[in-house]
């Protein structure tokens, strides 16, 4: 992996002797009361501001506090005048803005493209107190509030639209968000070292407008620099016979469109020296083409996931319009040294004092947890982690982790002994990573895990059992629980560690996401095979037993993904009822930005093989009627479906599944009185709770987090 200089070896800016504070200013009275005349940075945020390392906004800030900056912030700020963001006055270096720990088109609807009630990153989980397409929004009243200050943008919403991307709210290709909201640069993924390299050079009088240097960042140019080897990506990965396609630079039917007037055409190569990776550039096909060919943009689509690597990926560049689009390389993962100091910065862990008594329910929910880890290899396709955070595991020391379990005891209102949750995107692949480093860098696979686990990938699981002991005999820890998702393909590798997980940190449930039985839905997903969930099933019974617990597992599972037929989620719900599972909540596939599944929902092919143009298309569930029929196979126990999935039974010629006998999935008739409303009323009562006993028998009842996959 390419070397980089520690975020924490600046030299620090000359505020530094301003110390930490209390919370980062939300008020020029706060300002006033720490002797500041003006903030050097000021971060705007679609998330009410929660002091605490689980927030982009905290994490970020009290890292560029720790550089010798001021920093204040403007959280969820009202978009409807443009004076709540004069409310620090015009920063000394930039602003930069993020709408927070989601999408805002993601916190805002469902799968369904219903408009969610409620939003869990605000004051008593109010919704409403963003915009849609917050950062635009953000960024044009910034704009209108002081002229010509520099915008910086971040956080998941501009990593997962940092090019041209499938917008699934209005069903068609959108630009980069760079250019749609005209900020000055884009910093993408993990920002920390993007962003203090850039505070720094901004503080030592360096325009802007030159920084184009900075890896994991995304800003507009007019054409190639000097010295870059341009490459077209249809060459490397190529799509099949492209409509007028003779060259890249021949007219709008080329990969990248028209040079802009005046700027040189670069010559572009179809193989590449060794020595000249560092400087060679991949020409994705222009914004024009792949929002208006499917096969080009799933192609894009593939080729941007090719280079995610930041061992060996390249810069990318993408026409839109008569500019281009430029990506530099992914950057450097910070080392756990790093991280360390990172989450042992001074957050007060708690809402700034601004809220009051208002209770935000995503605080709530990890108050008491700690992240030991950032990343994913496992490369699920439905899922953004990998485009944001990257697949190289990054994992903090146990002793890191030992003394936050300390601060959370000794420092923070309201703890009763139990730590929440140890974990990250992932539960266990804590200090799991490939073998050999040189591996690492070269490596272009997609995911560690599928189709089988890398022979080069590390799976011994004793690190993070070890950490589990010793956080657990803690003096006044009373339990530590593990609410991460697990991934059970790596975990059954590692009994030992299943047996520790089971024995002493489950709270009678434990979430696992086999996602589907059927093998070409998971094979869209790249999932492994319901065999792996049985193998960990079995483990896990037989600890709980041996501790004499009665524990359930919590299986997630995903309707209407990609790939996946009617036959498919009918097997699903077979399996469902054969194991006695009746899922309560359940997910639909939601395509966000960028995600592998989304680009074969809008273009019907698969971007894990490479693009044909002859190739058949998949089989997507697009329309709304056809994604309730696939909800309603995994709540098959609900009397409210039995009407629509007695007709699809007749339809698919499986009427003998029309019953009340064991082997039926459905009965044949509703039962007396039984209506919608009447099971609201029932609900509303008092039912839904996550076991329950009928018959002498325990009925496993799944309850998820939402009815929809979030980010």
């Amino acid at each position: 992996m390419q070397s980089a200089q520690d975020i924490f070896a600046y030299s620090t800016h000359r505020a530094s002797c301003c110390g930490s504070t209390p919370a980062l200013p939300m008020s020029r009275n706060e300002m006033d009361a720490r002797g500041w005349e003006s903030c050097d940075i000021i971060l705007v945020s679609g998330d009410a501001y929660v002091d605490h390392p689980s927030f982009g906004t905290a994490l970020i800030g009290r890292l560029l506090e720790a550089q010798g900056f001021r920093v204040g912030v403007i959280a969820q700020p009202d978009w409807h005048s443009v004076e709540p963001f004069r409310l620090l006055g015009r920063p000394n270096l930039f602003f930069g803005i993020s709408a927070g720990n989601m999408d805002s088109m993601v916190n805002h609807y469902t799968s369904d493209r219903r408009i969610r009630t409620n939003d869990a990153y605000s004051p008593d989980g109010q919704g409403g107190k963003r915009p849609d397409r917050a950062i635009i929004v953000y960024t044009q009243r910034v704009r209108e509030a002081f002229k010509g200050v520099p915008v910086v943008i971040g956080g998941i919403e501009a990593s997962l639209r940092r090019i041209a991307h499938y917008d699934y709210w209005s069903d068609k290709v959108r630009r980069s968000i760079l250019p749609d909201c005209k900020a000055d640069l884009l910093i993408y993924g993990n920002a920390e070292r993007a962003v203090v390299e850039l505070a720094h050079r901004l503080a030592a009088g360096e325009s802007i407008a030159t920084i184009s240097d900075i890896r994991g960042t995304a800003l507009m140019r007019q054409g190639v620099a000097e010295g870059w080897v341009e490459m077209d990506s249809t060459s490397l990965d190529t799509p099949g016979r492209v409509t007028n396609h003779p060259d890249p630079y021949a007219g709008q039917g080329g990969c990248g469109g028209r040079p802009p007037q005046g700027a040189e055409t670069p010559v572009l190569v179809h193989r590449l020296k060794k020595q000249d990776r560092a400087k060679s550039v991949i020409r994705l096909p222009s914004f024009e083409q792949v929002s208006q060919d499917p096969v080009l943009y799933a192609h894009a689509s593939r080729v941007f996931h090719l280079e995610t690597n930041p061992g060996n990926a390249r810069a990318l560049v993408q026409r839109h319009g008569e500019r281009d689009l430029w990506l530099n390389p992914p950057p450097v993962p910070l080392t756990t040294a790093e991280l360390d100091r990172l989450y042992e910065l001074p957050y007060t862990r708690t809402p700034h004092p601004y809220y009051g008594k208002s209770g935000i329910p995503a605080w709530e929910m990890i108050r008491f947890s700690i992240p030991i880890m950032r990343g994913c290899f496992g490369g699920c396709t439905f899922c953004s982690i990998t485009e944001h955070e990257g697949r190289i595991i990054q994992s903090r020391s146990e002793e890191s982790v030992v003394r936050e379990i300390e601060t959370i005891r000794d420092q923070v209102p309201g703890f009763t002994g139990v730590i929440t949750d140890l974990g990250g995107p992932t539960a266990n692949m804590y200090r799991l990573g490939c073998k050999d480093a040189q591996i690492e860098r070269a490596c272009r696979r997609l995911s560690c895990v599928f189709p089988d686990i890398c022979v080069n990938l590390g799976t011994d699981h004793a690190p993070l059992t070890g950490l589990y002991r010793r956080a657990r005999a803690l003096p006044g820890i009373k339990k530590v629980l593990i609410s991460s998702g697990l991934r059970y393909d790596l975990a059954v590798r590692d009994p030992e560690y299943v047996k520790e997980l089971t024995t002493h940190h489950v709270g009678g449930y434990l979430k696992i996401a086999p996602e589907h039985t059927e093998q070409g839905p998971l094979e869209m997903m790249m999932k492994p095979g319901i065999g792996s969930f049985q193998r960990f099933k079995q483990l896990f019974d037989r600890y709980s037993r041996e501790a004499g617990k009665e524990q359930f597992l919590i299986p997630y599972f995903i309707a209407a993904h990609p790939g996946t037929s009617d036959h498919d989620m009918l097997n699903l719900a077979l399996w469902l009822k054969r194991n006695g599972f009746r899922p309560d909540q359940v997910q639909a596939f939601l395509p966000t930005p960028l995600a592998l599944a989304s680009a074969m929902y809008h273009t019907r092919r698969n971007p894990l093989r490479r693009i044909r143009r002859e190739q058949a298309p998949i089989t997507v569930p697009s329309g709304l009627r056809q994604r309730r029929l696939h909800k309603a196979f995994l709540r098959y126990h609900d009397p409210d479906n039995w009407p629509l999935l007695r007709e699809t039974l007749r339809r698919m010629g499986r009427a003998d599944l029309i019953g009340s006998g064991i082997r039926h999935l459905v009965p044949a008739r509703q039962p007396a009185g039984w209506n919608s409303a009447a099971k609201r009323d029932r609900s509303a009562a008092g039912g839904g709770g996550s076991s329950r006993r009928r018959g002498g028998r325990a009925e496993k009842v799944l309850k998820g987090p939402g009815s929809d996959i979030l980010l």
